[in-house]
């Protein structure tokens, strides 16, 4: 019988917990109301949004009217940088840095066509951020510090309380980018100086399509959806009930499955270490640095990792070169140009990234399997040959 497939690309998408598809059905089915009609089933599909959101507030430590739910990411850090810099007039200089998510950088780089300023921070070789840095590059005319809570593809924390503290002191806007971090390691908005903080249902187990972008209580941006004034005017738009059921659900599990991150940590750890051990030339990116508990960002020496990526799809094994988003550019990772790692080596990197529902056997299978294609890999004397 031919083996299960392993899904090691949790960074890229997520399965849909099958407790939160549970939630979203009555939804797509007999519970279809418009959640703004009065009638009995507007009503349900309105309570339900209600809901989900307390649960959202419940997993990020916010309050939930100060939740706005959206497309996803995307559309998440639009309606964040772009409506910042509209409201904007007299501060006209954004600070991101430079292994941010491609979204991201390309919207500083609209920006930048509409007159705005960009500084790009750099990281160190294990793709920390330098706070000194960050101090340096403030300006009275900052009007918004955007950097993520975790990186897609190393899985490096970013330092959020000792940045952003520094970015209020200046009186500039703080954004944090959760998409990765959110479900994976502890957020307290409460907590933390943050003034906006985005992030995507299916990274976290919940359905695609379906976001939020947190909107500290007091702060006004223009709405980035025109429309039925829904979300309190913040982001108009039918409500898409199922997802936001759903991504509700699938932020309540994780809040409950947290402490899993611990026994994901040592999966990942275990396949670090054996691939280590038995793969010379190889190297974790990022391995000093605090990470993400389930990813591992590994550079192969003498090999593409397209073509052991391509392997070990073949024998039903899903990894990553890097972010989805960028996947089939045949140009090394700007994440990895950004950490100082050299081209061929960076050519050479995979991510594999675990989820809670990785299991110790997939590991194991997956640990036995790539030595033995690097193996492969490097006797053929090609770089890139199949």
């Amino acid at each position: 019988m031919k083996d299960a497939p392993v899904y090691l690309d949790n960074n890229a998408t997520t399965r849909l917990a099958p407790e939160a598809l549970e939630a979203m059905l009555p939804f797509l089915q007999e519970q279809y109301g418009n959640a703004g009609s009065a009638h009995v089933l507007g009503r349900l599909s309105e309570g339900a949004v209600v809901h989900a959101r307390e649960q959202l507030a419940g997993l990020l430590g916010c309050q939930p009217a100060e939740l706005v739910f959206n497309s996803g990411g995307t559309e998440g850090l639009n309606h964040a940088l772009r409506g910042v810099f509209e409201a904007s007039k007299a501060r006209r200089h954004l600070i991101t840095t430079a292994v941010e998510h491609s979204a991201v950088l390309a919207i500083a780089d609209w920006l930048k066509g509409q007159g705005v300023e960009l500084t790009l921070l750099a990281v160190d070789r294990d793709g920390n951020l330098d706070l000194g840095e960050l101090e340096a590059a403030l300006r009275p005319d900052t009007a918004l510090v955007s950097i993520m809570a975790a990186n897609n593809e190393s899985g490096v924390l970013f330092p959020l309380a000792e940045a952003g503290a520094m970015v209020k002191a200046r009186g500039a806007l703080f954004h944090v980018d959760g998409t990765q971090a959110v479900g994976k390691v502890p957020l307290d908005l409460s907590r933390l100086p943050v003034d906006l903080f985005n992030l995507s249902s299916h990274k976290l187990h919940g359905p695609k399509g379906m976001g939020a972008l947190f909107l500290r209580r007091g702060l006004r941006l223009r709405p980035f959806m025109l429309g039925g004034g829904q979300e309190r005017g913040r982001r108009g738009g039918t409500e898409n009930v199922a997802g936001i059921v759903g991504l509700g659900k699938a932020a309540e599990l994780a809040g409950e499955h947290l402490q899993d991150m611990d026994r994901v940590r040592a999966l990942r750890d275990r396949l670090e270490a054996s691939i280590l051990a038995q793969v010379p030339g190889t190297r974790v990116n990022g391995a000093s640095a605090a990470r993400l508990p389930n990813t591992a960002f590994i550079s192969f020496q003498g090999i593409e990792g397209e073509a052991l990526f391509l392997k070990l799809s073949d024998r039903g094994v899903c990894v990553s070169t890097g972010s989805a988003c960028s996947t089939g550019q045949r140009e090394p990772s700007h994440v990895l140009r950004a950490m100082g790692v050299e081209a061929r080596e960076a050519l050479g990197t995979v991510r594999f990234s675990l989820s809670r529902y990785s299991t110790e056997e997939e590991l194991a299978r997956v640990a036995g399997l790539v030595p033995e294609l690097v193996a492969e890999l490097r006797a053929s004397g090609a770089l890139g040959r199949r």
